[in-house]
């Protein structure tokens, strides 16, 4: 049994709207052996080493289903249990992770085994673990190739496994945030393997590491740690703080204590948790000998603190903004004695509870039995072996921090008024956003000016566990404190996101898109097949539309709108890099990329890129024109179901806008294709097409339609009519604005458009334009489809241009992914002569230079030469110097421009009963208009009309593990 293929989803994928694992694994001879088969020895060995599969419901959603699974009939595949055991591991381990699911993989063996995780490490971790217990408990008949690891030790691997899983988890006061924000909808994202925290996204962010926040002054912490500084600045405003003395030597420290009196506390200038901190110090020995102890935790320099020893119980105080917020009363670690057993096994039966884990791990820390713990023992005539009378009380830690094995006791509401001022001063005087007050005071319920006590240290980054999860008492949302400080009521945490996907068109909407909000004055992050730009500044270049370049994007401090280019490769690799969307569009699902990553259809096609519509909040744009893009509508959960259509009589468009819908509309007008906008049963003409450069006097349609997209984005995340028009106007489909989409070059004496067309869609789209441009020579084509996809997608692409040109040159791209050197452009070939172009008008020049050299050459005066390029910037400048000096070229390129001539029409809107009046009953459909039938109910799908308008509903439920 092994893993033969793992995919790691970051975000929202085809399996699950959070983060999973996939492993493609090949069970071997397992699969003649379900868990029944293989015997109840198995099945027990199983559930004692992990009693807790005993919850999981499986299928059945109930306690105790997966175990019927295991027994019933033959039982269930092994791929199956590895899914639950990975699962239930990280359980172990405490994290709460639940689903899983296990399907076939299409070959007999093979499986797709999908489980959630929490870090990634620790899922991996966890399945590796799984299957190296698998391969222990089988019986040798059932193990290939020496499957069992040697010397395999199940409870060793598992703590081993547990203790680095805690090693990766947020602390317990970095958690607490984290589960705060999530509470208040605030997206976060982990910035390292420690506790760097980032929450919210773009320009609304705010960074916190543990309880330092990027609102946390510099000036203010460093002073907190220097406790002189503290001490001094405390003392100057009147707050109760010991006397105190700073030396840099025994004998000094000895001398100080004399002159303060003894009692005394010596403590390093620098340090934190308690460590190198000695109370209640009565002779110079012990002050001399604290002195080098509290040196060896200092953090800067020789300098230790000799202060006035203070009776009374240790109080954290915390404050947060100004107020304060919870109040802990701290014990030192101690055990108390039953009259049974020994120092060490008492601190071994404190140990045991499930609370208490290493450092800040768990809520509680380990007690240890070290030399400081001695040397408490000691004094009070105790060493390890010795039994403790019944009750005694024996503290192995003279102060009280959670991270020595203290425990902490809620006091908050029994704080007197004069010790609340008094705290809330000192974090102010200090200058903390943040701050823990530690008071020393026989009761906090009384004034400090009524009773001795005193400030002892001023913390900044204090822990969070012991108001969080105290010992005893009420726990206190000081984490929520922190969310109400840094994200105050009203505050965005949320920059717009729109993601965008579909087969063609994807990138020129989202530049159109981007275009518009830089405009209307954002600053935008897009993600794009071309790489990553920052208010049009391209800052990393490569194929970006994973998630990847979506968190690049939502972690720049500068961006206030992020559009992203969301491709089928990265949603099959990783997923989506964020949870959710604002407005989620689909522009088209045609054949592209097929056969490659289990996509084998356009419906499973369909079924990847609607991803980015069921994460989408406010808005699904969808194409009413695409049946696969119809459906999708019954996936959504979006406020709003903008539809894009093409066809004003679209039955289902007008149903939906009759009832109040939002559609954007193509409609034939007096003076060419309007774009109208309708809503709440009102429509808005927006702009002629003819008026958008990127269409070329509104001939070509498929950029015809990625303005009614772009347009459909803009509007559904609030931008006005103007901003809409004004960013249309002004786009033109130029190198600069759109590289490789639409790029018509005119210096030479014929045409040349260069595009990235690469599947039959697109090529078909480019075609049909080059028709409807009528040039006056001839019509030339250089043209290839990348080596990866199927042999009839290339020969459906040639058969698309078949009859359409007066001359092919049949090229190769760069990678032939897979093919020979010219099989592709052979194929091409072969099926134009097939479809009756003549042989003496096809080329075969596999190198993309050379053909695209041969293409310009044949060019002459008049002619239109459509470039369809791999290598777009190479391919541009052979264009635009071909037959010129290499400096005597102006590179920038012409745009359209135009004046707006659409004029806004405001309706009525109202009650939308089966009365109303249809605002589309007008309209003219332009020619040519994408057909519909009137029935438009589809196989296995019913109509819906509710708040959000009208969308089709798939009758079939997909199956549940």
């Amino acid at each position: 049994m092994k893993i033969l293929e793992t995919s790691v989803f970051r975000g929202p994928n085809i399996y699950a709207k959070f983060p999973v694992i996939r492993h493609v694994v090949d069970i071997g001879i397992l699969e003649d052996w379900p868990s029944a088969k293989i015997g109840e020895d198995f099945i027990e060995q199983l559930l004692d080493a992990l009693p807790g599969l005993a919850e999981h419901g499986c299928s059945y959603r109930e306690h105790g289903g997966f175990i019927r699974r295991l027994r019933e009939d033959e039982g269930t595949w092994m791929a199956h249990i590895w899914e639950h055991m990975s699962i239930e591991l990280q359980n172990v381990a405490g994290l709460d992770v639940t689903f899983g699911r296990t399907r076939g993989a299409g070959e007999s063996g093979l499986y797709n085994m999908v489980f959630q995780y929490e870090q990634e490490e620790v899922g991996l971790h966890a399945s590796q673990l799984a299957l190296d217990f698998i391969h222990n408990l089988l019986p040798d008949h059932l193990l290939e190739n020496s499957e069992r690891v040697e010397g395999f030790d199940y409870t060793a691997e598992r703590e081993k496994f547990i203790r680095a899983a805690q090693r990766k988890a947020l602390g317990p006061s970095t958690a607490s945030l984290v589960n705060a924000a999530i509470a208040r909808d605030i997206p976060w994202m982990r910035l390292n393997e420690y506790s760097l925290i980032q929450l919210g996204y773009g320009k609304y962010q705010k960074r916190i590491q543990a309880t330092i926040t990027s609102e946390t002054d510099y000036i203010a912490t460093d002073l907190a740690s220097d406790k002189k500084a503290t001490n001094r600045i405390l003392g100057d405003l009147g707050l109760p703080v010991p006397r105190q003395i700073a030396v840099s030597d025994a004998p000094a420290a000895v001398s100080a204590a004399e002159r303060i009196g003894y009692p005394v506390v010596v403590k390093p200038l620098d340090g934190n948790h308690g460590n190198g901190i000695s109370i209640n110090l009565k002779t110079g020995e012990a002050v001399a000998e604290a002195f080098e102890f509290a040196l060896v935790h200092n953090k800067r320099g020789r300098t230790v603190i000799v202060e006035t020893f203070i009776e009374g119980l240790d109080h954290r105080m915390l404050v947060i903004d100004g107020k304060l917020e919870a109040v802990s009363k701290r014990v030192p670690g101690h055990i108390v004695g039953d009259g049974k057993h020994s120092v060490a096994e008492l601190i071994e039966i404190v140990n045991s509870d499930p609370r208490r884990g290493v450092g800040h791990e768990k809520v509680l820390t380990r007690l240890e039995l070290d030399k400081t713990a001695e040397d408490h023992l000691a004094e009070v005539g105790y060493c390890a072996a010795d039994v403790i009378k019944d009750k005694e009380v024996v503290f192995l830690r003279s102060t009280a921090n959670l991270s020595t094995g203290g425990t902490a006791v809620d006091v908050t509401d029994i704080v007197h008024p004069d010790n609340r001022n008094m705290a809330e001063r000192a974090i102010k005087a200090i200058g903390l956003d943040i701050g823990g007050v530690d008071f020393l005071s026989a009761d906090i319920s009384q004034s400090y000016k009524d009773i001795n006590s005193g400030i002892c240290e001023v913390n900044a980054a204090p822990g969070f566990r012991m108001h969080v999860a105290p010992s005893e008492g009420k726990s206190r949302d000081v984490a929520g404190a922190v969310m109400e400080m840094l994200f105050p009521a009203g505050t965005p945490s949320r920059v717009p996101i729109a993601a965008i996907t579909g087969t063609n068109g994807k990138t020129t909407v989202s530049r159109m898109v981007a275009h518009i909000h830089k405009l209307s004055g954002n600053t935008v992050g897009l993600a794009t097949t071309d790489g990553v730009y920052i208010d049009g500044n391209l800052t990393v270049k490569g194929d970006l539309t994973g998630p990847r370049a979506a968190q690049m994007i939502l972690r720049d401090p500068t961006v206030d709108a992020a559009i992203l280019e969301t491709a089928r490769g990265g949603l099959l690799r990783s997923g989506m890099g964020y949870e959710r969307c604002d407005v989620g569009a689909v522009l088209n699902i045609d054949a592209d990329h097929l056969g490659l990553k289990g996509v084998e259809t356009v419906e499973d096609l369909a079924r990847v890129k609607r991803i980015v519509v069921e994460v989408a909040r406010d808005t699904a744009v969808l194409n009413a024109d695409d049946e696969l893009c119809l459906k999708m509508a019954s996936h959504t959960q979006a406020d709003h179901i903008c539809y894009v259509t093409m066809n004003a009589n679209h039955p289902l468009v007008r149903e939906h806008v009759r009832i109040g819908g939002r559609a954007i509309v193509l409609e034939q007008g007096m003076n060419g294709h309007m774009i109208t906008i309708y809503e709440n049963s009102s429509n808005i003409q927006l702009m002629w097409t003819h008026l958008i450069p990127a269409t070329i006097d509104g001939k070509a349609m498929h950029n015809v339609q990625n303005a009614m997209f772009a347009a459909a984005i803009c509007y559904s995340m609030g931008k006005s009519l103007e901003d809409i028009r004004q960013g249309l106007r002004t786009f033109a489909a130029s190198y600069f604005q759109a590289p490789g989409r639409l790029n018509v070059y005119e210096e030479h004496p014929f045409k040349v458009i260069l595009d990235y067309g690469h599947n039959p869609a697109a090529i078909n789209a480019m075609t049909k334009l080059c028709t409807q441009l009528e040039p006056k020579g001839r019509k030339l084509l250089c043209f290839s489809m990348p080596g990866d996809r199927r042999d009839e997608d290339i020969v459906a692409a040639a058969h698309t241009v078949a009859g359409k040109f007066d001359h092919y040159i049949c090229r190769a791209d760069d990678n032939r992914r897979g093919r020979g050197n010219a099989e592709v452009p052979e194929l091409l070939s072969k099926t134009l002569i097939e479809c009756g172009v003549p042989k003496e008008c096809i080329e075969i020049i596999p190198d993309e230079t050379q053909a695209v050299e041969a293409a310009l050459q044949h060019g002459q005066a008049d002619d239109l030469l459509l470039v369809f390029g791999d290598n777009i910037a190479r391919t541009w400048k052979q264009i635009i110097y071909f037959n010129r000096p290499l400096d005597a070229l102006d590179a920038s390129m012409g745009n359209g421009s135009g004046a707006n001539g659409g004029a806004e029409v405001t309706g009525q809107g109202g009650e939308h009963d089966q009365s109303a009046p249809d605002p589309l009953a007008g309209a003219t459909p332009v020619e040519g208009a994408p057909q519909v039938p009137e029935n438009i109910l589809l196989g296995g799908m019913r109509m819906i009309r509710d708040a959000r308008g009208v969308r089709l509903v798939d009758t079939q439920e997909e199956d549940g593990d």
